[in-house]
């Protein structure tokens, strides 16, 4: 498998798993009561970790050598998105997720936790595309 292959296998990945998060997971919270919610979400956000953190980190690390490699502008664009989406989400999403896992939260941090992602979704959406674009 070709390093480029890996690159939109791993990028699509994320595209998939965070428009499944964004139109079904986060939405589902508001349909479980406090104890339960705080229940499933420390099981949730361990389980998820296994999955995400692995391509978050090969994707900044693919991203990170393509453009030592290529020195293509879009490669600069990239590396900064996938910068930016991994700044978002230790400065935004772990602090909401840590809210719901000590039960410190309401039904505005979950309608936080829905609009703040599409900042997520659509970043990776377009990281997805660019790949797509000049590969």
């Amino acid at each position: 498998m070709s390093i480029n292959l890996l690159g939109i296998l791993i990028d699509f990945g994320l595209v998939v798993l965070i428009w499944i998060v964004q139109l079904i997971i986060y939405p589902s919270y508001t349909f479980y009561n406090h104890k339960n919610l705080v229940l499933w979400h420390k099981k949730y956000t361990r389980l998820i970790a296994y999955i995400v953190g692995p391509l978050m980190v090969v994707q900044l690390t693919l991203s990170i050598y393509h453009y030592i490699t290529e020195t293509e502008p879009y490669q600069l664009l990239k590396l900064i998105l996938i910068i930016f989406v991994w700044v978002i989400t230790m400065l935004q999403f772990v602090p909401l997720h840590n809210r719901i896992t000590i039960n410190q939260f309401d039904d505005k941090v979950l309608l936080s936790l829905v609009q703040k992602n599409w900042s997520r979704t659509i970043l990776w959406t377009v990281i997805l595309f660019i790949e797509c674009l000049f590969i």
